[in-house]
């Protein structure tokens, strides 16, 4: 095919060094006793941890901790010790201390385990057994004297240096792409947006996710032994200033508070929680840092048996998870026969490939790195089921919320989590997609829910990330994308300001990177071709290299088109024989598989996502549809705004929300769609205004209209922009005067992909319209464009030719619905490929022609 001449590409600015992408994060959290290494507890006589893999001494404190969290409000509902009733109540309860002198006795209903070396769950942990973990302490600050009958803590260890602060990312100043003189004399090819001078590019990050903490491993060595005669190792002296324990059974008195070595304490704000009930620094750091790490282990786990006491107290922890009703719905059953694991496997990898063959091809291949083999590695699984029927009819839930006794067993599951993690175990969650059927191969009651399949044991390291495509943005969305306060959409973290999410966006839209483009072009001329040969492949190759700043590219899969559907109230001026219900309609095609769109994205595997941003009439909820209804539909633009500017900042964010949810949902390449009967006419109107073109020049016949509606439409765009007079200075402003919602959200598309440096590839004359906004509103986003292809729509060239985007494809298209962007995917994917396989001539041992 051959297309019309097509001006060069514009060069997209340079990021000199930036990052590595991970998408936006905040400032790192610190906590105040974060960094601190907790103090190694003493193994007791008899201690049953040796019967397991050892834990490291960080692992045991954390252990704990956690123990003492989980457990604490059960503790607290069955026992009472004077200190509780000396105090007022609080909210938080306070961390369970064993003190002989205050006669507190262990609950004879819980079954009593040796004394282990981080803490057992049956028993409030004392400084003896390691559930106190040490914390750093600052000389001068005041410390109260603790009171215990139980001996001397274990002397602290000294503090490690608390994480260091992420570097300040550097200054983004524009740099053009360095493309250096091909070796044959041809002119290298221009990336999109470079600039027109250039200078020395500056180190860039080595990889493209964002760095985590360093693995975790368990330690191997064996844990502290007691004396040759079995019993507990003599106390160490009291250091200076330090109170000595009495002995057990007998009151302390109380002390004068100590200057030396004690931890600073913030005095506390007017109806702040007593300090019984806010746990030491060193607890409260290592819970937190447990819910932080990731849990979710998919390999590694080792053959060692799991010891009865440390399963038991994972599963106590568990047990005590809150319920939304009265009666705790969750059941364990714990699974360790090889037959019954084989079977469960088999099961599972039935349901993963039948659900692999039903995804689009790049979802599957990105599915199918879930393994299911830890089912059979693992010397434990256990079973987390829910049952509905649990205490009668009002007591796990009202009749009107079933779904409320798997939410309960949930909490349960996370609970076990936690707990397990604490302990030095990894957990593996299987996924089932007919639980039925595994209700069944378990011989279970028919009445069950399985809520999850666990697969519990030891592992030779926790892993740093979770990501299934190590290479792409972070899957884990920002603290700052899901905190609304007092009302959806206004977000704002607490103590902060409200931000405004388009604001936020624009904040994290950042230039190419100018040493990932020097790669590109240096690679280029050592591929095994002649320099030059793939033409555009190798500008769309460096353009993925300076987005990912990385040499070669990740392959920009899975990847996923968003239908943004909206109507328009300029269809009342007859510029469409279509009728205005069809916009609702095709909607439903799409959702039915049926559409133009679908058969597409099946070819090169790519998901259809459907987002009603503006769509007139109600449209039922089904699988696959993103109800983000602005309003229904827009105004007539002849005769008012097509919207009010709230309005068009609302759409705009609905566009940045959904890029969010398609990259953190695993996605690497966004393409552009749209679905509204009579937008043609307002991308026309849209494009005038940032080209500066007369009406005549950029409006086209659309769906196919005769020349009569030809000329109706080319005047109602007229007419429109003599009433609203817009300022294309004013990107919101025109939005909102003669812009449709789904043209609003493809520009929050666009620049969402942007801040996430997620290529976005167009599809046709709206999208080309989106695009001009989405510059107008920030220049740099357009170096995350590909165009698609061209329309046959006069305004499309219009708009590419503003852009100094060249199309990759030219079939006279004009159906819209991202049908152009899908069959331009497999092009850009080549691209990647091409420099990531390709041969270079020293690796292939060819000569080149020097």
């Amino acid at each position: 095919m051959t297309a019309a001449p097509v001006p060069q590409q514009a060069a997209p600015a340079v990021d000199a060094a930036q990052p590595a992408p991970g998408g936006p994060a905040g400032p790192p959290v610190t906590t105040a006793a974060q960094g601190a290494v907790p103090a190694q507890p003493v193994a007791q006589a008899g201690d049953p941890a040796a019967a397991g893999p050892p834990r490291t001494a960080e692992e045991q404190a954390t252990g704990a901790a956690v123990t003492a969290a989980a457990t604490g409000a059960d503790k607290a509902a069955q026992e009472t010790t004077p200190a509780a009733e000396a105090g007022p109540a609080a909210d938080v309860p306070a961390p369970p201390v064993a003190d002989a002198a205050q006669g507190e006795a262990v609950p004879e209903t819980t079954p009593a385990h040796p004394a282990v070396a981080d803490g057992p769950s049956d028993a409030p942990a004392g400084p003896a057994d390691g559930a106190a973990a040490a914390t750093p302490e600052a000389a001068g600050d005041p410390q109260p004297a603790a009171a215990t009958g139980e001996g001397p803590a274990p002397a602290p260890d000294a503090a490690a240096p608390a994480d260091a602060p992420a570097d300040a990312e550097p200054a983004d100043t524009p740099v053009p792409a360095p493309a250096p003189p091909s070796s044959d004399g041809q002119d290298t090819p221009p990336v999109p947006g470079a600039a027109p001078c250039a200078r020395a590019p500056a180190p860039r990050c080595a990889s493209a996710t964002t760095s985590a903490p360093a693995r975790a491993t368990r330690a191997k060595s064996p844990p502290t032994t007691p004396g040759a005669d079995g019993a507990a190792p003599a106390p160490a002296p009291a250091a200076p200033g330090e109170a000595t324990p009495a002995a057990p059974g007998e009151a302390t008195p109380a002390a004068a508070p100590s200057t030396a070595g004690a931890v600073s304490i913030t005095p506390a704000p007017a109806g702040a929680p007593s300090a019984a009930a806010v746990p030491p620094a060193a607890e409260a750091a290592a819970v937190h840092r447990l819910m932080r790490e990731p849990r979710d282990v998919r390999d590694g786990f080792l053959p060692d048996p799991i010891p009865h006491e440390v399963l038991l107290r994972v599963l106590e922890s568990a047990h005590t998870a809150p319920t939304s009703g009265h009666a705790q719905p969750w059941d364990f059953v714990i699974i360790r026969s090889a037959e019954t694991r084989t079977q469960v496997h088999e099961l599972a990898v039935r349901q993963h490939d039948a659900y692999a063959k039903s995804l689009p091809k790049g979802r599957a291949k990105q599915f199918k790195e879930l393994k299911t083999d830890a089912i059979l590695r693992t010397p434990v699984n256990i079973v987390v089921t829910a049952d509905p029927t649990r205490g009668g009819r009002h007591a796990t839930h009202p009749q009107q919320r079933p779904q409320l006794a798997p939410y309960s067993s949930a909490l349960a599951v996370e609970n076990l989590w936690l707990a397990a993690r604490a302990e030095g175990l990894g957990v593996g969650w299987v996924s089932f997609y007919d639980e039925r059927e595994l209700v069944r191969t378990l011989d279970l009651p028919e009445h069950l829910e399985i809520v999850a399949y666990l697969c519990i044991g030891y592992v030779d390291a926790f892993a740093e990330e979770t990501e299934p495509v190590p290479a792409g943005p972070a899957r884990q969305r920002p603290l700052s994308w899901v905190v609304h306060d007092e009302a959806y959409g206004r977000r704002a973290l607490p103590g902060a300001e409200p931000h405004d999410l388009l604001t936020e966006t624009l904040e994290d839209i950042r230039p190419l990177d100018a040493q990932a483009l020097a790669e590109a072009w240096e690679r280029q001329k050592r591929m095994t071709k002649p320099a030059g040969a793939l033409g555009a492949l190798e500008v769309i190759s460096a353009q993925l290299c300076g987005l990912s700043r990385r040499c070669p590219p990740p392959l920009p899969e899975p990847a996923a088109v968003a239908v943004f559907a909206g109507d328009h109230g300029v269809h009342a001026q007859g510029v469409t024989p279509w009728p205005q219900e069809v916009t609702g309609q095709m909607v439903a095609n799409f959702l039915g598989g049926g559409a133009v769109c679908n058969a597409f994205a099946q070819q090169v595997g790519a998901e259809v996502c459907v987002i009603d941003v503006g769509v007139k009439g109600e449209l039922p909820g089904q699988p696959g549809l993103m109800p983000r209804k602005v309003r229904a539909g827009t105004g007539d633009i002849t005769a008012g705004p097509a919207m009010s500017r709230e309005e068009a900042l609302r759409a705009v964010e609905v566009g940045i929300e959904t890029a969010r949810d398609l990259v953190a949902a695993g996605n690497r390449a966004l393409l552009t769609g749209e679905m509204g009967i009579a937008n043609t006419t307002v991308a026309a109107a849209l494009i005038a205004v940032f080209t500066g073109s007369e009406p005549a020049e950029v409006t086209g016949r659309g769906t196919g209209v005769d020349d009569d509606t030809h000329v109706r439409k080319i005047d109602v765009v007229r007419r429109a922009l003599q009433r609203h007079q817009p300022d294309a200075a004013d990107p919101i402003g025109v939005l909102a005067a003669v812009g449709g919602l789904e043209h609003a959200a493809l520009t929050g598309f666009i620049l969402g992909g942007a801040s996430l440096r997620v290529p976005v590839i167009l599809d046709g004359v709206s999208a080309g319209a989106a695009a001009l906004t989405a510059r107008a509103i920030a220049p740099e986003a357009v170096s995350v464009c590909v165009a698609g292809h061209r329309s046959a729509e006069p305004g499309h060239m219009a708009a590419l030719t503003a852009l100094g985007l060249r199309p990759l494809v030219d079939l006279d298209l004009r159906l819209g619905e991202g049908t152009g962007a899908l069959l331009a995917l497999p092009v850009v994917q080549s691209a990647a490929r091409a420099m990531r396989e390709v041969a270079t001539f020293d690796a292939a041992g060819v000569s080149d022609k020097n």
